[in-house]
Parts: C-alpha cells; structure tokens; sequence
C-alpha cells in the first residue's frame, strides 16, 4: 500500500535576531506512521514542532499539513491535530471528567468522558484532581485531550520525560494503540531507546539541523 506524505517540511528555517534555532531542514511525515525527532534538549526540536502545529511563525521555508499551508490555513490545521505540550497546565482542581468535558466544550465536540478515561487507562481515576495523579497519569491523561477531536496527527514534545520506567513503558502502549486507531503520530525525544522502540522513522537533529533520517 502506497502511503501519502501528511506533513512536509521543505528548507524550514527560524532565527532569533542573533540565534539561529532551525537551519534549513526538509523532512517528510507518512499517514499512519509514528515518526520521531531525536536531539539533545536545545536541537531545534520542539520550535519544529510548534512551526507545524502553528504554534509559532516561522522564519523562512514551507510546511504542509494534511496539505494546507501553515500561513494561510492554520485554523483548518488545527482542526486536524491535537497537540501534547511540554509542560501541560490544567486547572488542578477539576476533575478528569470535569476537565474532559471542558475541552470538548472547546472543540464543539459531545464526548463521553467514561470512555476517554478508559482508552487511556484512568477510568478508575474519573473523580480523581489532575493535581492528585502521578506523573505517568498526568501524561496519559494529557493524550486523551489531544484525542478529543479525532485528529488525523497527533504531536507529543517529550512525553516521557521525567517518568519511572513503568510508567514509559505504558505510554508507549499507549501511542502505540493511539497510531492503530489510525492516527499519524509526531514525537520528540531525546531518548536513544524510546525512538527505538516507538517510531518507525526517526529524523536526528542536532544544533537546528537534521544530521540523519
């Protein structure tokens, strides 16, 4: 089966006045595939990543998502992705089904908070703070508000970082089955092992440019 190209990246740059943080770099993401960017923290990594998600303006070069420009067409990009930051912010003193609900809200989607729970593994912990989770919880429970709105890809900024190696394990699990409900999934890591274990295709990035695909 010939697979589409669902992100491309052509000669993408971004500079800060005196630092130049991506240099150039073109790279292709296939439908249905798990694909990572692997670099030391500082290589360029998650400004990439926040240039496709439109998160943040590049300086020069191309990217299509799901091929619409991310100039011209961000607000039908976003449509189509959801997005796991670094360093996620929740109110810490709602509920997980009380925050689920919140966000649906925001897409304009009807969910049923039971069953996101369950497909992340913490229906157990429906009544449960985001404040009360362990650090393993709260990334799972972040991927299931990236799954909301049935987005086509799926970006993860170093999901693992900090968490005990139980705790990864069940979150590769975790994106694992995310990727074989037919989502394309973007991650980044700086972890050798991880890129190992999770990604088909791995783009290795050091000081803003890729030095292997």
């Amino acid at each position: 089966m010939q697979k589409n190209s669902i992100i491309q990246v052509n000669n993408l740059e971004k500079k800060y006045e005196t630092f130049h943080a991506v240099k150039g770099i073109s790279f292709e993401v296939q439908e249905g595939e798990i694909f990572g960017i692997l670099g030391p923290n500082g290589a360029g990594k998650t400004t990439t990543l926040e240039i496709i998600e439109t998160l943040r303006e590049k300086s020069s070069g191309n990217v299509l998502v799901c091929g619409l420009n991310i100039e011209t067409q961000a607000n039908d990009i976003k449509q189509l992705i959801g997005v796991q930051l670094q360093a996620a912010g929740y109110y810490p003193s709602l509920t997980l089904v009380e925050l689920l609900v919140l966000f649906a809200g925001l897409y304009n989607r009807e969910i049923n908070p039971m069953q996101m729970l369950a497909k992340v593994g913490l229906e157990d912990k429906a009544k449960a703070k985001f404040k009360e989770l362990s650090g393993g919880q709260k990334q799972r429970f972040s991927i299931a508000t990236t799954l909301i709105n049935q987005p086509k890809i799926i970006f993860l900024d170093e999901p693992t970082t900090g968490l005990d190696p139980q705790a990864r394990r069940n979150l590769w699990d975790l994106i694992r089955d995310v990727r074989n409900e037919g989502a394309t999934v973007v991650i980044t890591t700086h972890y050798m092992d991880e890129a190992e274990q999770l990604c088909d295709r791995v783009a290795v990035m050091e000081a803003g440019k890729i030095i292997a695909l």
